[in-house]
């Protein structure tokens, strides 16, 4: 998403400690082509904080549902399956949007105190464009721990985090409760993997190393990664070099040579066959078209 969404990522990177609650804050700007959101083992909160859109969200392809939301809507996800999402801002050119990831033992132990130790999984209900005071009160707690303290409390963190989902448990339960465990990477371990590609993009691609920042075996982690971002860790690596290129093409007036050789190709044709397998044209034609 950090790649593929036009938009500004605000802060609130993950720190050692605090994986009971991942959180990102986002400035969106208004999205036409859809983007590919990750499905991962926790449960996902987002809350519109500011300005308001008209959101559009699939199941990939099946039909669009919207929602018009403002500073206060929030939505809750548990699917186990990527979905595609695309939104409009209205009456400014951005909105901004938290997303918290909440740890599954943050849940089960929950669950424990609320209704036993017995208790089956918990899963929750999918909620779009819904409003609710607590939630909104306890995000922003987190949000301003997070991002305004220089040195935030993991045990504050996890307390708040810790109340929300006891809310959450109480108030949007899935019909009969019981949660299918998403079969995909947990959401610290997605963005840890993400990033390291990132880092390394004119690197030769090492399914090794990736697995190893996740600490799985390479085949688990292969299996747990495709069924998070519906693509293969090589195939999602190749698509992060088009971004990054695209990005270097319409933005720079590097050569094409030196933006492929940035982005891992030594050889020109390589890296225009490449991107036009990935993009449609070559990359000295998306350059002249000067694509958005």
């Amino acid at each position: 998403m950090l790649k593929y969404m036009p938009s500004v990522h605000l802060g609130a990177p993950q720190r050692q400690g605090f994986q009971d609650a991942l959180v990102q804050v986002f400035k969106h700007r208004s999205l036409s082509e859809p983007i590919m959101v990750p499905a991962v083992a926790e449960p996902l909160l987002v809350m519109i904080l500011a300005g308001s859109a008209i959101v559009e969200e699939r199941v990939r392809g099946g039909k669009w549902e919207s929602a018009n939301v403002q500073a206060g809507n929030f939505y809750l996800t548990s699917t186990t399956e990527p979905y595609e999402m695309r939104w409009t801002a209205i009456g400014s050119d951005t909105f901004e949007v938290m997303h918290l990831y909440i740890a599954l033992s943050l849940v089960d132990q929950a669950a424990r105190d609320l209704m036993g130790s017995q208790v089956a999984p918990i899963g929750f209900r999918d909620v779009s464009g819904e409003r609710d005071e607590l939630i909104r009160t306890l995000l922003d707690q987190l949000r301003l721990e997070l991002m305004d303290r220089r040195e935030p409390s993991p045990l504050f963190v996890r307390s708040v985090a810790m109340a929300l989902t006891v809310h959450l448990i109480r108030t949007y339960p899935a019909p009969g409760t019981r949660a299918r465990r998403a079969n995909a990477l947990q959401a610290f371990k997605l963005q840890r993997v993400v990033e390291l590609m990132n880092q390394r993009l004119a690197e030769p691609f090492s399914l090794a190393e990736l697995a190893n920042a996740a600490q799985l075996s390479e085949y688990h982690f292969s299996r747990l990664f495709k069924r998070a971002t519906g693509t293969s860790p090589s195939q999602y690596f190749i698509r992060l070099r088009a971004a990054r290129a695209k990005q270097l093409l319409l933005k720079t007036d590097r050569s094409v040579i030196d933006i492929g050789m940035e982005v891992g190709y030594s050889s020109p044709s390589h890296f225009s066959q490449v991107f036009r397998r990935e993009i449609g044209v070559t990359p000295s034609a998306y350059r002249r078209g000067g694509y958005a």
